[in-house]
């Protein structure tokens, strides 16, 4: 978030979509001290805002029953932010969301002033995203009903398809979804199987939605419990390498592979799971930039062998 104008424009925001929040509350959400936040009611009082403050142990901030908000306003930072966002989903072709996308686009103008108005239309208009592949067409199509069952908490019914295995029902609590190179994934508690478990939407061919609901478990993350099962598994093993450049440079080599990278204050590292660390080798001899092996000593030892391998050809 940036300058205080679009933190006092956020503040009123949060207010309008909460009932009551408490200092501490809008003070994380905003990234400020309590005392800022102080200072950004008081501004909103002073445009005219009524906002009401209760103190005490269980006090906040709220604004004044029935007072109705003026029309949507967006800085140039949200509009760059609502723009990029409904381009990457067009790139991503969810061709049962293109009309929807579309219909979203045209109300934001309308109520965007003329000059916001352009900034948006230009972005549209001479903006390209180079994304993956969004998926298979029967990924999209089981979006939609998904997505209902993860809002709703109910039970789905979904008949998975393992790569060499036939057609099995499975009940499942979906609790997140996920997108990692060019595929939708789900997560959840397998009934089956009794634990949690991930699905890639390809190679789900039914969903149906089930009366039975569930209670989704608390600070839930589909993408983190993937990465932990991949962990777990058998036989992987935990990379952990030390890359001397910068994010950005890092960022562009990576491409969609991104994700593995992680920044510690000044330091760039990949942080992984491989099942192959000759193949992980390889991988890494490609790259233009030095980096350092941490862990584990098996990579090392295949470095090793894929050097003096490559100095064999000279």
């Amino acid at each position: 978030m940036t300058g205080p104008t679009t933190r006092v424009l956020a503040l009123l925001e949060l207010l309008q979509s909460h009932k009551r929040l408490n200092g501490t509350e809008i003070a994380e959400m905003l990234g400020v001290d309590k005392r800022t936040v102080r200072r950004y009611i008081s501004a909103l009082e002073e445009l005219g805002i009524p906002v009401t403050t209760e103190h005490g142990p269980h006090g906040g901030y709220m604004l004044v029953t029935g007072f109705k908000l003026p029309p949507m306003m967006f800085t140039h930072e949200e509009t760059l932010a609502l723009s990029l966002g409904l381009l990457a989903a067009k790139t991503l072709q969810l061709t049962d969301a293109s009309p929807a996308l579309t219909s979203v686009q045209a109300k934001l103008e309308r109520v965007m002033p003329e000059h916001i108005q352009a900034r948006a239309r230009s972005i549209t208009q001479h903006t390209n995203l180079l994304l993956p592949d969004s998926g298979l067409p029967q990924e999209q199509s089981l979006l939609m009903p998904l997505m209902e069952a993860i809002e709703s908490q109910r039970r789905v019914q979904v008949m998975y398809v393992g790569k060499a295995e036939p057609g099995q029902q499975r009940e499942l609590d979906p609790y997140g979804m996920f997108y990692r190179l060019g595929h939708w994934y789900i997560g959840g508690f397998c009934h089956l199987r009794q634990a949690l478990r991930t699905f890639r939407l390809d190679r789900l061919t039914e969903v149906t939605l089930l009366k039975a609901t569930f209670e989704r478990p608390l600070n839930y993350n589909a993408a983190e419990q993937f990465k932990q099962s991949l962990c777990a598994m058998p036989g992987n093993l935990k990379v952990r390498v030390l890359l001397h450049t910068d994010l950005d440079t890092a960022t562009r080599e990576l491409g969609t592979s991104a994700s593995i990278l992680t920044q510690e204050d000044n330091a760039i590292f990949i942080e992984t799971v491989v099942d192959s660390t000759e193949w992980f080798a390889w991988w890494l001899v490609r790259l233009p930039f030095d980096f350092t092996i941490i862990s584990p000593d098996s990579l090392k030892q295949a470095l090793r062998r894929r050097a003096e391998q490559l100095m064999s050809y000279c």
